[in-house]
């Protein structure tokens, strides 16, 4: 798969799948009680709000030539009354709509990060992570609108054009026909107009994530640009995208103020022609005389409520088709295979001892080129088994495949006889200690970040912990010691210090297997003998794992393993693998005439 860069378009489905609208219309589900409850008193709202043209037909044809004061009175007190009614059913309507908008908008982020977090290393590695964190969070916020206004709105609106076309009808018949005649010509319009809309969102939402990958990539990469004075370069790349940005949002924008002259038009048409209708051309079918004032009036009354609801369904058709594109983001991550799944009938790994085997292991993260072929040793519990090789070897794959971060192509890892494969995931990372090369401190204080894999662990613990990895002494010549605050990625700490907090970490989370993954490339010497004692310690009665380029750092492993043209070349302790002078006496050599040279 090419990578997703922050320059590069992410494709879209054409046309709309409206599979992915009915997976939206899914969330409502939890919410129908009180949706069809607002429903509901919306509907009698309208019904009641549309009474109004008729009370005035009656009032113009009847009480006013009549003299019939006080039967206006109670007509006026009545409508008052109902527009007291109809605003506390609007209040209603509003105060639920954005509640249970925004509970389906909590429900989908929550939906979201929980997959976030299942999504295999793949899915990371192929997309700029600005372009995943837009979708989490300017997406989802682009579709709350719709949902927390438009599906109700919609539903109640359509009621209300059936409602008034009943009570026209009810007036004129033909006449019904005049006001209904521009509704062909709008239909048109929405249609002619929907697909360039929601291609130009689509354009847009591309140019917006686009931009937001840049710019987080920026900002954390901002030391490497200030070093190499790449200022200049990355200001022209911005402009770049965000000239982009703005010309797809003024496509977009235009297309859909277009819409809105277009209405206006067709609606005060109709108004003009029904008056010319009326005044004109109908006459009353049965008395020969044209047809009444009062007629007219209710019927241009409908008329202007009929194109507000007309008005409010197409406002709602461009929102829908503005988030059109949204909505397929959103669910396209959703629908993102996870890859790596437990098993049906998965079961809890066990408290373990530490014994892992692996069993004709075969692995490519690209097919046609294989990474591990057919890879097979035990490791028994309490070893420590460092992991050599040039770079690409495989040597992180092992872990990897290990921690079942990737699914194996061929072949089973087990520990303790269970196959990887057969256990719940998290019961099998949670007995496993991992110490990353380029180690990740969250924004917190080192007290937190030594506690974030042990969260019940007392403070006792966690400088207990500190103390056994040597990380102490500099915490406690920090500003607040074990309170301070981290910065954001660390920046407040040297490289060799955030190590030390991570092996912290690990070490209170005591894992049965452990697994170091270049752990001391960031410490100075000095610092590397002392944590070393700290390992020794930390390892024994654990399985270790251990990939190190310094080889002066693995001497004491029980086994050391070779990893090379996609197997182990060879495995033995630091001794019996000089003694071969093989590819291990090579490496070991090349950094020993490295370090005299």
């Amino acid at each position: 798969m090419a990578r997703n860069r922050y320059d590069v378009d992410e494709s879209l489905e054409a046309p709309f799948n409206f599979q992915q609208f009915k997976s939206l219309l899914l969330y409502t589900r939890p919410y129908s009680k009180k949706l069809g409850m607002t429903f509901s008193a919306m509907a009698v709202a309208s019904a009641l709000n549309l009474l109004a043209p008729i009370f005035l037909m009656h009032a113009i044809n009847v009480m006013i030539p009549q003299g019939n004061v006080q039967g206006l009175v109670l007509m006026a007190l009545g409508y008052t009354l109902i527009v007291v009614i109809v605003a506390f059913m609007t209040a209603f309507r509003m105060k639920n709509m954005n509640r249970i908008g925004q509970s389906i908008i909590h429900d989908i982020r929550l939906d979201m990060f929980r997959h976030l977090q299942r999504l295999p290393f793949t899915y990371f590695d192929d997309r700029p992570h600005g372009k995943i964190l837009v979708r989490l969070v300017n997406y989802v916020n682009q579709v709350s609108d719709l949902l927390s206004n438009g599906l109700v709105n919609s539903l109640v609106d359509l009621l209300s054009l059936l409602i008034i076309v009943f009570y026209m009808l009810l007036v004129d018949p033909v006449l019904t026909l005049f006001a209904l005649a521009g509704l062909p010509l709008l239909l048109l319009g929405i249609l002619l107009l929907k697909n360039a809309q929601r291609k130009a969102q689509q354009a847009f939402s591309m140019k917006n994530s686009n931009l937001n990958a840049y710019t987080q990539e920026s900002i954390i990469g901002m030391n490497v640009t200030q070093v190499f004075a790449r200022e200049a370069a990355n200001r022209d790349i911005y402009g770049r995208l965000v000239n982009e940005h703005r010309k797809s949002w003024m496509k977009s924008i235009m297309l859909n103020l277009s819409m809105w002259p277009f209405i206006d038009t067709v609606s005060n048409a109709t108004v003009a022609l029904l008056y010319v209708a009326g005044a004109i051309w109908l006459r009353d079918r049965v008395t020969g005389e044209p047809i009444s004032v009062g007629a007219i009036v209710a019927f241009v009354g409908y008329v202007w409520r009929f194109w507000l609801p007309v008005i409010n369904l197409a406002n709602f058709f461009n929102a829908l088709i503005n988030s059109a594109a949204y909505i397929e983001r959103i669910f396209e991550f959703l629908h993102e295979p996870l890859v790596i799944e437990d098993h049906p009938e998965a079961e809890d790994l066990p408290r373990i001892v530490g014994e892992v085997r692996f069993d004709q292991v075969s692995f490519a993260y690209e097919p046609e080129k294989p990474v591990l072929n057919k890879v097979s040793f035990t490791a028994s519990p309490g070893d420590s088994i460092a992991l050599v090789g040039p770079t690409g070897a495989g040597k992180s794959t092992v872990i990897n495949l290990l921690c079942r971060f990737y699914d194996i192509d061929e072949g089973d890892i087990c520990i303790d006889g269970h196959s990887i494969k057969q256990v719940r995931m998290d019961s099998l990372r949670t007995q496993m200690g991992i110490m990353l090369q380029d180690p990740f401190l969250f924004p917190e204080s080192v007290m937190d970040n030594i506690r974030y894999g042990r969260l019940d662990a007392s403070d006792e613990a966690c400088v207990a912990a500190a103390k056994a990895v040597h990380a102490h002494e500099f915490i406690m010549r920090l500003p607040q010691g074990y309170q301070t605050m981290i910065n954001d990625q660390g920046s407040g700490v040297s490289a060799g210090e955030r190590q030390l907090i991570s092996f912290a970490r690990v070490l209170l989370a005591d894992p049965r297997i452990l697994i170091l993954d270049e752990a001391t490339a960031s410490i100075d010497t000095q610092t590397e003998k002392a944590l070393q004692r700290g390992l020794d310690r930390l390892m024994r009665g654990r399985t270790s794992f251990i990939i190190a380029h310094r080889l002066s750092t693995i001497k004491n492993a029980s086994r050391i393993m070779v990893i090379a043209e996609q197997n182990i070349a060879e495995s033995g302790t630091h001794e019996q693998l000089l003694k071969q002078r093989g590819h291990y006496w090579q490496l070991y050599n090349s950094q020993f005439e490295a370090l005299l040279g």
